[in-house]
């Protein structure tokens, strides 16, 4: 013991062993080969990890207590917001107003705000001509056309059914219940199926897996309930019929088999995939439900105009443009060379410079 205590005093041996453990890069086996006595304090450090872990499930639930507070102090803006898409509200003159950002006021010349003027009394003619539209219409429909992770999932068949979409609410699991939310899509009366409202469920867990508790990164869905949609006869767009011809073996007579079978459609997101199915599967269902109560549901009249897409955009560099600038300011330094001759530059390269 008097030995080991001297060893790991020993300023060389304590860097080899760090050394050791930067090149391990959590190699269980490396992490075999340390002395029993580091082996000991590193299993201290697990346990301290585990209560870490303890400790973050217990913050993530108070988070969640959070969002179901101010959920309620969303709400009444959010049902204010839906009736003004449905019609059921007209928002006042004072309400409308919109201060234009400043900058965009300064860089709008005066011959720009005649033209403004002038197309603006345009439009209120034609406005005036036509039928007066209530509220905002396709709204939702709009929001999920302008958003590239719901827009894959739209057919052409999906868009005539979205239109009668007057609302998305989030509601969350009650105190003391177990960690869920649920999303309810609310539609006018129409005539593709009876529901009024469509719901889907995502069941999470916030607590770390006693077998695999460094596992734990915050809550994740564990699982997601199913919403039956009652279809009116002929309208089901996640259905469709094909024919088939068979021939008979025999006989050598052929017919004509009627199959129904799965069709692409939005609507597969009120069916959630099985167990059973791949990982990817259900990640993208989760991330697509998740998106939903983070982005959709509080923003979505910046959805609506695309000025949400391009905050999401700006979240991105753009490096393909910086590469064909870098290849641009290449070939200009070229063309600057005094030695630079354009007739070799599309030359064959020299053998030693050919791939084999």
């Amino acid at each position: 013991r008097q030995l080991t205590v001297q060893m790991m005093q020993n300023p060389q041996i304590l860097a080899a062993l760090q050394e050791r453990l930067d090149g391990l890069n959590g190699s269980p086996s490396g992490y075999i080969e340390l002395p029993k006595v580091v082996k000991r304090r590193v299993n201290a450090l697990k346990n301290l990890q585990v209560k870490c872990a303890h400790i973050e499930a217990k913050f993530y639930e108070e988070v969640h207590e959070l969002e179901r507070k101010y959920a309620a102090l969303y709400q009444p803006l959010f049902d204010k917001r839906s009736e003004i898409v449905k019609a059921a509200y007209e928002p006042t003159d004072e309400e409308c107003e919109w201060k234009a950002d400043e900058e965009e006021e300064l860089t709008v010349s005066k011959q720009q705000d005649e033209m403004k003027e002038k197309a603006k009394l345009e439009e209120e003619k034609k406005d005036e001509e036509k039928e007066d539209p209530k509220g905002i219409p396709e709204f939702w429909l709009t929001v999920f056309k302008n958003v590239d992770l719901l827009s894959d999932m739209l057919q052409e068949h999906d868009e005539p059914i979205l239109k009668h979409l007057q609302d998305i609410k989030v509601k969350f699991s009650d105190p003391g219940q177990p960690m869920s939310f649920t999303l309810e899509f609310h539609f006018e009366a129409n005539d593709f199926f009876t529901n009024t409202v469509l719901t889907k469920t995502y069941k999470m867990r916030s607590e770390p897996d006693e077998s695999d508790p460094f596992s734990f990164d915050g809550p994740e869905i564990m699982c997601c309930t199913r919403c039956t949609i009652d279809w009116t006869k002929g309208k089901n767009v996640t259905l469709k019929t094909i024919k088939k011809k068979q021939k008979h073996k025999g006989r050598g007579t052929v017919r004509t088999v009627t199959k129904t079978v799965p069709n692409d459609s939005f609507f597969n997101f009120f069916t959630p995939p099985e167990d059973e199915d791949s990982e990817a599967v259900l990640a993208a269902d989760f991330e697509i439900g998740h998106f939903i109560r983070e982005r959709i549901v509080p923003r979505a009249v910046l959805y609506f105009t695309g000025e949400a897409i391009e905050d999401d955009d700006d979240d991105y560099d753009e490096e393909g443009e910086e590469a064909d600038d870098e290849e641009g300011e290449e070939e200009a330094d070229e063309e600057n060379d005094p030695d630079y001759d354009p007739k070799q530059k599309d030359a064959a390269p020299p053998a030693e410079c050919k791939q084999q």
